[in-house]
């Protein structure tokens, strides 16, 4: 996926441990071989092959997920949408562009994004792309249903406590071994050497979304390489955004949403979900945080 995974186990000594670590990664693998859209041979690669020609059969674990991202997208009114894979890259954030691409570029790069078009019948157990050249991916979701997947394993087969870090997506259960919450440090991107809150972590995920690494500015406006599927503009005004939820998946999905919804509509969507949380950071270094966390934010 492109990411790196570290996973911590509780165990009774260093074998089971291993061997618990082992059967984790096997799990990331076999999800990784189902969702890729970068391996060929993915039942990924082969709904977007046939986007706009045919429906294709794909197991129901893959249905189940690409049902769930159309929720989000409708929960976040498409700022989440996994068709963002048919987006044309006309954004660079490597140094290379000089100027902004034209309206109707911008327009143009997002006409096959839409997750109204995505097709599922359960019963056949089929999706179907409507659009020719339409794609889909789940880098906006995938780690986190990774990261879930192998908790849900490692549960399953008795480890009482751990953590799967997705490349900085946290997924936790159990305790530590002295019987603490496993914690995590918030920082604020405008001063990364001072951690501003502690949080305990209770069987939950934490994921935090940044975009003040890759940017461009034009005519005094800073753009962001977190783009908004709808429109194709990148977002501005949010730096950084940490979403709390019960599972990564979720948190994956509303962490890079809430920078295309903005802080308003994405604090007010997070107060509508039951058991998740956020805290955000506006790009003058303001902390905004949902209506149910409390948080200790010494300067």
């Amino acid at each position: 996926m492109g990411s790196r995974f570290d996973i911590t186990v509780v165990a009774q000594d260093s074998v089971e441990a291993h061997k618990h670590i082992d059967l984790a990664v096997k799990e990331i693998s076999r999800i990784e071989k189902l969702i890729s859209s970068w391996d060929p041979d993915s039942q990924t690669s082969a709904i977007n092959k046939n986007a706009g020609l045919q429906a294709v059969k794909v197991n129901s674990e893959l249905i189940k997920l690409i049902k769930r991202a159309k929720k989000i997208s409708q929960l976040t009114d498409g700022a989440f949408d996994i068709s963002y894979a048919s987006m044309d890259k006309i954004w660079k954030f490597d140094g290379s562009m000089k100027q902004m691409p034209s309206d109707e570029a911008i327009k143009n790069s997002v006409s096959k994004v839409g997750f109204q078009n995505i097709v599922i019948d359960e019963e056949k157990s089929t999706v179907f792309l409507k659009l020719e050249g339409m794609k889909i991916g789940f880098g906006g979701i995938g780690k986190g249903y990774a990261a879930d997947k192998a908790k849900n394993l490692l549960i399953s087969k008795g480890v009482v406590a751990g953590i799967i870090n997705a490349s900085g997506d946290m997924n936790t259960w159990g305790k530590q071994p002295n019987g603490e919450s496993w914690k995590v440090a918030i920082t604020n991107p405008m001063n990364k050497n001072k951690a501003f809150a502690l949080l305990p972590l209770n069987n939950e995920a934490v994921v935090t979304s940044g975009n003040y690494e890759k940017y461009v500015n034009f005519n005094g406006k800073r753009y962001t390489h977190i783009i908004d599927p709808r429109t194709g503009y990148p977002s501005s005004g949010i730096i950084s955004a940490t979403v709390f939820a019960p599972k990564a998946e979720l948190a994956d999905a509303l962490a890079t949403s809430i920078f295309v919804m903005g802080k308003e509509v994405g604090l007010n969507r997070i107060n509508q979900l039951p058991k998740v949380e956020c805290i955000l950071i506006d790009d003058q270094g303001n902390i905004f945080t949902s209506s149910n966390i409390e948080i200790n934010t010494k300067s």
